[in-house]
């Protein structure tokens, strides 16, 4: 790789162990002859801010999980500005769709040296009152209902448990307060869904929670978004579609609505939890999504 880099560290992600891994990284990089300025930032939109001041021809290697790349999104979406990722983050979802493991520094290198490759994003709009919302960009995906209450419900985890169990954990207790709330889930203008649900997904990517194949069919190279309902389920059987969905076999149950389009929206009979690629946005009851084919130039998929 020719072109200056920019190197975002996040000292937050993972519990600090970016920060931690830091000296490593560093050395890995000088060993390999990269050209590269280290920014790190208090905040996800202090680091926005030095990103979009930078040369347009300077890439972006995000040191931190899915977090990390969220934040520096609208540098890079549509701006042809390539970027990486290092995965030292919680969940680091996007970056195991991708095959990159935390720690494995040698992986998320070496395809430094590959040519970038454009890949899909999502743009959502939450609405927040009669006529009026608010977007985002997204890498990944998004959750409603259940698996958001689950991200809520993780700061409640034990210290010892981090990344996949720290899920696990959550979601296990999360069961416990399960509700079902009615539902109208519309893709490409045809109702795909209208029904009691516990949860729904809009995903570019193919998992969430540090490992769960919610989307198992999702390709982030084909210009079209995935969205997986649940139709109304008992505690008992939100387990059991729980263990299908980790190895990515729940696809086809009778519990499971699925389907594929450029645009969706979802709209709630009352507040239900919303995550974005993870982070938790509230609550709401009206979502729209499309997806935007080959917004962003990516160095490590």
């Amino acid at each position: 790789m020719t072109r200056p880099l920019a190197v975002v560290l996040n000292p937050q992600a993972g519990g600090g162990s970016a920060r931690r891994a830091w000296p490593a990284l560093e050395r890995e990089l000088t060993r390999r002859g990269l050209s590269f300025e280290r920014i790190e930032e208090k905040s996800g939109d202090a680091a926005l801010t030095r990103v979009l001041a930078l040369p347009p021809d300077v890439a972006v290697l995000a040191v931190g999980g899915d977090g990390t790349v969220g934040a520096l999104l609208p540098a890079v979406v549509g701006t042809g500005r390539p970027l990486g990722i290092v995965p030292l983050g919680t969940g680091n979802d996007f970056a195991g769709h991708l095959g990159l493991k935390p720690g494995r520094f040698g992986d998320s290198l070496d395809r430094l040296s590959f040519q970038p490759r454009p890949v899909d994003a999502l743009e959502v709009t939450v609405e927040v009152g009669t006529g009026a919302g608010r977007s985002a960009v997204l890498l990944n995906g998004l959750g409603m209902g259940f698996d958001a209450q689950v991200a809520a419900n993780m700061i409640h985890a034990p210290p010892a448990l981090h990344g996949f169990a720290r899920y696990v954990w959550s979601a296990v207790q999360t069961v416990r307060e399960l509700t079902l709330t009615p539902v109208t889930v519309t893709v490409d203008g045809a109702v795909q869904y209208t029904g009691p649900s516990a949860l729904v997904a809009v995903m570019n990517g193919t998992r969430y929670g540090g490992g769960f194949q919610i989307s198992p069919r999702s390709d982030i190279r084909d210009g079209r978004l995935n969205v997986l309902a649940s139709r109304a389920v008992t505690r008992g059987r939100l387990l059991g579609l729980m263990l299908r969905v980790l190895p990515g076999r729940h696809l086809g149950h009778p519990a499971v609505t699925a389907g594929q389009g450029q645009a969706v929206t979802v709209e709630w009979a009352r507040p239900v939890a919303l995550h974005l690629d993870g982070d938790l946005a509230g609550t709401v009851q009206r979502v729209s999504a499309r997806v935007l084919p080959g917004a962003v130039l990516f160095l490590t998929a």
